[in-house]
């Protein structure tokens, strides 16, 4: 054997031994990413409700000055007179314009029926502006509600409680919900002879958060009935509730 064909065959094993070595070392983490690509041969998925008992810390009420008359240019001065003063009033209570949103306002024709020529006729306008606010002082509710019928408003719908942030309101159920699926999942892999590994899916079920809602009894309706005084108000408290279903995996 030449010394030419020596230096061959021992650069080519040096290279094969280098490939070799490259493959073992390269290959390892790439056969482990693959692994954990896949989904764990053995799970254990449970579901557990988290609770947590909230107070509304925000009150939305929408009423509507509702005018009636035979010119609608009239009508619509006459219904914005009032409702001006209406908003007036609701700021004056702290309410501010950024809370304060008019949510309808709808004319419409009122028709009346002739039997002699079985012909239906305009006799008249009916004029609706609806305004929407939300008061964060939950203190000032009734006597918001207190000061609409005396300067126009004919029509109250109601209260309804609600929350300012409702992320923050369900961040505490669903940490319960998380902290039980978790004890629930440690015990049953312990009975099951298996140890608990980590998470391998995740999701929620929340139920819409309860939005307390009170009729009220305040204010005339469009008929004329007379202003009725404004009972006190209290929103309670309220049981928000988050669902979570939890894989795990188990080693």
């Amino acid at each position: 054997m030449t010394k030419e064909r020596f230096y061959f065959w021992v650069l080519l094993d040096v290279l094969l031994l280098v490939l070799i070595i490259g493959s073992v070392v390269l290959g390892f983490p790439a056969l482990a990413s693959f692994k954990a690509s896949y989904a764990p041969a053995r799970t254990l998925t449970v579901t557990a409700e988290g609770k947590t008992s909230v107070t509304p810390d925000l009150a939305e009420v929408s009423f509507s000055v509702v005018t009636q008359g035979s010119d609608p240019q009239s009508l619509s001065n006459n219904n914005n007179n009032k409702m001006n003063a209406v908003l007036q009033f609701v700021a004056s209570q702290g309410i501010s314009a950024s809370d304060t949103a008019t949510t309808a306002y709808d004319l419409e024709p009122n028709y009346e029926y002739n039997r002699t020529t079985g012909k239906s006729t305009i006799s008249g306008y009916t004029l609706t502006q609806t305004v929407t606010v939300k008061i964060h002082d939950l203190t000032k509710v009734a006597s918001v509600l207190g000061g609409l019928a005396p300067l126009g408003v004919n029509q109250i719908g109601g209260v309804n409680f609600t929350y300012d942030d409702p992320d923050a309101v369900l961040a505490p159920a669903r940490a319960d919900a998380f902290a039980k699926a978790k004890a629930k999942a440690m015990s049953m892999a312990s009975q099951a002879g298996a140890q608990l590994g980590g998470v391998v899916s995740v999701s929620e079920g929340s139920s819409p958060l309860p939005r307390p809602y009170y009729s009220l009894a305040s204010g005339a309706s469009a008929n004329g009935v007379p202003a009725m005084s404004v009972p006190t108000i209290q929103p309670g408290s309220q049981d928000v509730t988050d669902d979570v279903t939890i894989t795990y995996a188990l080693n």
